[in-house]
């Protein structure tokens, strides 16, 4: 299964996408996850994200869409994966649909796991961490709704949502019941 998990911070996305990954066979790739290993093994695009990262820059478009390219030529990612935070945004995901077509691949769903804002705060909030302010947080959520939300529209057509708030063992119930009868 070729799956992209999508939602606002604080949604859950890192918990399910383990869970999620192990239960279909899947690799877990986390755009998080390829800046860090890029970055730990000085690979030339590592080295490119680390001068934007240093700065507090978002790493550009053209050094993420790399990353993820040569991370889905990895053999075992031929028989699926589960992206978390790719795409971000509606040119990623031209980016992304290019990258399968020339395997003459597609992806087989999206994955939106849908929490109340107020639930989210709530839970970025309980963290704990200094740069957690409720400011930032809500900062955060309009930025999703803003850049993220209009990938929504552009997968309607294998968009699957998911009530994400509950146990995390309810919510991957859920997600894979909901993967089951969309797929």
């Amino acid at each position: 299964m070729r799956l992209v998990l999508v939602g606002p911070p604080g949604a859950g996305k890192g918990t399910q996408a383990t869970v999620l990954s192990e239960k279909l066979g899947v690799p877990h790739i986390s755009t998080g996850d390829l800046f860090r290993a890029n970055i730990a093994e000085e690979t030339p695009l590592g080295q490119e994200a680390k001068k934007y990262l240093d700065t507090g820059a978002l790493v550009p478009d053209s050094v993420t869409n790399a990353m993820v390219k040569d991370r889905l030529a990895h053999s075992d990612a031929k028989a699926g994966f589960l992206l978390d935070g790719f795409p971000r945004n509606t040119a990623q995901a031209d980016v992304l649909a290019g990258i399968l077509a020339e395997n003459d691949e597609s992806l087989d769903a999206v994955l939106e796991l849908d929490v109340p804002e107020d639930v989210v705060v709530g839970r970025l909030l309980a963290r704990g961490r200094a740069d957690d302010t409720e400011e930032v947080v809500r900062h955060r959520q309009e930025v999703y709704r803003s850049a993220t939300r209009p990938l929504l529209d552009y997968y309607q057509e294998i968009l699957v949502t998911v009530d994400a708030v509950g146990e995390v063992s309810e919510i991957t119930e859920r997600a894979l019941k909901a993967l089951r009868a969309g797929a």
